[in-house]
């Protein structure tokens, strides 16, 4: 690739080194794990903040870049090789110069690393202010043509809610784990997830449960039509591995069956 943009080529150099821990997300439908989602560590399994909190402005973009490699190189080798899992990353595009360009580094690392690019989601979210929305339909519109999953991270939680979804449909929502918290036992939540559930289908777009914690918000979220989980409820991050679920997928197929009688 020749593409290249002169913030490509700046920006400062990182000054302190990570790596990731990896969360399932479940698919309830098929009853196994559908991929999982590569969230920022220290190097010795610190949090997100001990790290998110040392990049500068200056440092975004190589940061953001470095987190995609980082995900695709510990995914390849951790990944079993039969099977049919995505890897879900997210990206910061504020951080994006040319959507083309920027892709460099990750489509370079997919080739080293043999990790397909159609088992790749990149998530943006809306808790970053999107300055330019212009600019943000081009990178979605460049990372669908590469074949990536395209996916807005903690939706209704962020700056522009339904604004987003209106001018932009990715691939997926997450609904924020805020909407869901002690869903089974509010009124209000039930009504607005199960509107938000219906208004993606009919735009085709698929919905993915976010920091599930409770057996209730669980089985209401289904009820909902949502059939795409990720939580505590169903696993912890873990460092640098595939963590295994910690309820029974055929348990949670039985739950489903009798929430659909």
């Amino acid at each position: 690739m020749n593409a290249s943009c002169d913030g490509c080529q700046g920006g400062a150099q990182l000054d302190f080194d990570f790596s990731m821990a990896f969360q399932p997300i479940y698919d309830l439908q098929a009853e196994r794990v559908w991929g999982y989602e590569a969230l920022v560590r220290g190097v010795n399994g610190e949090g997100a903040f001990a790290i998110l909190s040392r990049v500068s402005p200056e440092q975004k973009y190589r940061f953001d870049q470095a987190c995609r490699v980082k995900a695709i190189e510990l995914a390849s080798r951790l990944y079993p090789s039969d099977a049919e899992l995505r890897l879900s990353i997210n990206f910061l595009p504020n951080a994006v110069y040319d959507p083309a360009a920027c892709l460099r580094a990750t489509l370079l690392a997919a080739r080293r690393n043999s990790f397909p690019l159609g088992a790749m989601m990149f998530e943006f979210t809306e808790n970053e202010e999107i300055v330019d929305t212009g600019h943000l339909q081009n990178i979605l519109t460049e990372y669908r043509r590469q074949g990536f999953i395209t996916a807005l991270d903690d939706f209704g939680a962020g700056y522009a809610g339904l604004g987003l979804l209106v001018e932009f449909q990715p691939d997926l929502i997450k609904i924020d784990m805020k909407l869901l918290r002690g869903i089974d036992r509010s009124r209000p939540r039930q009504i607005v997830v199960a509107s938000l559930a219906a208004a993606a289908r009919e735009l085709g777009i698929t919905v993915l449960a976010e920091g599930i914690e409770t057996e209730g918000e669980f089985k209401v979220a289904h009820a909902a039509g949502i059939n795409l989980f990720q939580g505590y409820y169903f696993a912890r991050p873990e460092f640098e591995r595939l963590p295994a679920l910690s309820v029974q997928p055929v348990a949670m197929s039985a739950e489903a069956s009798l929430l659909r009688h």
